[in-house]
């Protein structure tokens, strides 16, 4: 029995999927345990202090709603380009295109393997549309959280929507990432390989963090409420008779200048 080139996309595909796979499961260690060492983990830190901060500075309350307010516009427009890609895939799945058929294509070129290549790619889109949904609903629940007035909302109640908001986002983006790498499958077995071998060097310079983690001060800024009472606390103590003879003493001026006058 002969070598066919059928039997490269048995060999080839699982393997850059296999690295695709061993990679992100790397790295959820690296972030579950150690995540100061991953650029995922970096972020967060940065997070919680800029929510720490917000949330102890009532004056700024415009600016961390139009910071929140970007990352929905972002995780919406990823959500709808996502649905977007699936719908497409699905028109060509129903149009049966042939342009994946062609004898250039080195690789498994059948109905059946083409039917997997789309459900495939659909799968990741929809699931990548699925993570920035997510993602925007948890930006939408902190934006409520962080704009309610006169609220004493605990510090970690805030932070969870907005680490969670950030950790669907690179959930997209991994979705994303898997997707691009099955549409090379789409032009044979070896660019989809060599596309996975790629894709893991380039995210191994971006997912890691050699800067260390910037230790932010932990001092608590009080309220405008707790200010005013701090100011009034450090005023004097007025006496109620010095403030009366005070008083009578300013209301008779202008009686005693009108006597002399007269």
């Amino acid at each position: 029995m002969g070598y066919q080139k059928e039997n490269l996309d048995l060999i080839l595909v699982p393997s850059g999927l296999l690295i695709m796979f061993s990679y992100h499961l790397f790295l959820l260690y690296r972030y579950l345990h150690l995540p100061h060492t991953t650029a995922i983990g970096f972020e967060n830190n940065d997070t919680r202090a800029w929510v720490e901060r917000i949330l102890k500075d009532d004056t700024q309350t415009s600016l961390p709603l139009t910071v929140i307010s970007s990352n929905i516009s972002a995780a919406t427009y990823l959500a709808t380009v996502s649905l977007t890609l699936s719908s497409l895939i699905g028109t060509w799945i129903q149009g049966n295109a042939t342009v994946f058929r062609s004898t250039l294509i080195y690789g498994d070129t059948r109905s059946s393997t083409l039917t997997l290549k789309y459900i495939s790619l659909l799968i990741c889109f929809l699931l990548a549309f699925s993570c920035f949904v997510h993602s925007t609903r948890k930006f939408i629940h902190a934006n409520y959280l962080i704009s309610m007035p006169k609220s004493n909302i605990p510090i970690k109640y805030v932070e969870m929507p907005v680490i969670r908001g950030n950790e669907f986002w690179q959930l997209g983006l991994r979705a994303l990432y898997f997707a691009l790498d099955l549409l090379m499958w789409f032009f044979g077995p070896i660019p989809m390989f060599i596309s996975s071998a790629m894709m893991v060097l380039l995210l191994f310079s971006l997912d890691f963090n050699t800067t260390p983690i910037h230790q932010y001060d932990r001092f608590p800024i009080p309220h405008r409420k707790e200010k005013k009472e701090v100011m009034e606390r450090e005023m004097p103590p007025t006496n109620t008779a010095t403030a009366t003879i005070a008083l009578a003493a300013a209301a008779a001026v202008p009686l005693n200048i009108a006597a002399r006058e007269g």
